[in-house]
């Protein structure tokens, strides 16, 4: 690779984060993003928006074989445990059907007579799998499954004058890995407005956006509370389904009000409204958990089915969101021992573990005795 490609890549600042962002669109439809290192690139698509003419593309564009790359986790739950390593990458060519790759992606899609092809040595190829591990990140970015077909790039081009030629965006993988970190701390209030709640009528929401323009998270401030005292608080993960629609899969929309309602009862405090559905995965991903679980598999389980960690949840953003409020020490309102963890390891300070239990329904005993047993929620 040319010497000046590699210095007009800088995985800094807003042009970092808008060259992610624009990758994330990318792959939500479809379409093949390059992601590069400065000495080398490969291709990518994500697994579940693929189509055939998308791995002929990718052939096309001079890759010489192209990988199925799933995580390990997605992997163990295809067949024997994969042999270390961050990702696992199972060669594939054109004849092999999109609708299979989609259908090994995704454990609830209806399965075909498809075999697992056998799993590459990422060993014997470090740089791809370095590649390989940058993508699956992006795909997570995306709310996608966490898996993607890749190909390697003939060395010695200009990846940025390919990606031009061919319209294809180009991400570096250090701009894939700083970017929560930088979402998280370019976070900026945008809007505010008083907005009475039933049971805390002395509340205001504050809008914070990262420079991205990506999805904002809120911050609830119900009465008035002083920054001169750990601030009653609550960091609460959006959920569509039990905060809307009243889901009894989860305890979620209990927790949501009774938080409101309890900082209203002691005064002032806040609760802080995070745009990490699904602990992380996005709600259709949620969904497809939710049909796992009912097949049999609990909620750890299916997340780990569908190639996540168990809780794909950062805290930056609370912590910034806290920062720029003026309040670095809270007393937090949760049974979740790894919030108090996270919010400590993003410089927050948590003075104390404030209960918050609610009674369970026969819909949701399942769900909290997982949050116990396999998280060590503390009820």
């Amino acid at each position: 690779m040319p010497e000046s490609t590699a210095h007009r890549r800088k995985p800094t600042g807003r042009r970092a984060l808008a060259a992610v962002d624009r990758a994330i669109a990318e792959m939500r439809r479809g379409a093949p993003v390059i992601v590069d290192d400065g000495a080398a690139a490969s291709v990518v698509l994500a697994a579940e928006t693929l189509e055939r003419e998308g791995m002929k593309r990718l052939l096309a564009l001079g890759a010489a074989g192209a990988w199925l790359v799933l995580t390990p986790q997605r992997a163990a739950a295809l067949g024997p445990p994969p042999s270390g390593g961050s990702v696992a990458m199972l060669p594939v060519g054109l004849p092999t059907a999109a609708e299979a790759l989609r259908q090994l992606a995704d454990p609830t899609a209806e399965s075909g007579p498809f075999a697992l092809p056998t799993p590459a040595n990422t060993a014997s190829a470090p740089r791809a799998a370095a590649y390989a591990q940058a993508a699956i990140e992006l795909a997570k970015l995306a709310r996608l499954l966490p898996a993607v077909v890749l190909g390697m790039l003939p060395p010695g081009g200009d990846t940025l004058e390919l990606a031009a030629a061919e319209d294809i965006l180009s991400v570096s993988i250090g701009e894939i890995a700083g970017y929560e970190t930088l979402a998280a701390r370019s976070l900026t209030q945008v809007g505010e407005a008083r907005v009475p709640l039933a049971g805390a009528e002395n509340a205001r929401i504050v809008a914070f956006r990262p420079a991205d323009g990506g999805i904002e998270h809120l911050a609830i401030v119900i009465g008035t509370p002083s920054a001169e005292e750990p601030v009653l608080t609550r960091l609460h993960s959006a959920c569509l389904t039990g905060d809307l629609l009243g889901s009894l899969r989860c305890d979620c929309g209990d927790q949501l009000q009774g938080a409101i309602a309890e900082i209203a009862r002691q005064g002032a405090g806040l609760l802080l409204y995070l745009a990490q559905e699904g602990r992380g995965i996005g709600l259709i991903n949620k969904l497809r958990a939710y049909r796992l679980q009912d097949r049999g598999a609990d909620t750890v389980e299916a997340n780990l089915q569908l190639g996540f960690d168990a809780d794909e949840r950062i805290y930056l953003p609370a912590a910034e969101m806290l920062r720029q409020l003026g309040f670095p020490a809270v007393r937090l309102m949760t049974n979740n021992p790894a919030k108090v963890a996270g919010l400590a390891r993003s410089g927050i300070t948590v003075v104390e573990r404030v209960p918050h239990v609610f009674p369970s329904n026969r819909h949701n005993e399942g769900y909290l005795e997982t949050k116990a047993t396999r998280f060590g929620h503390m009820f």
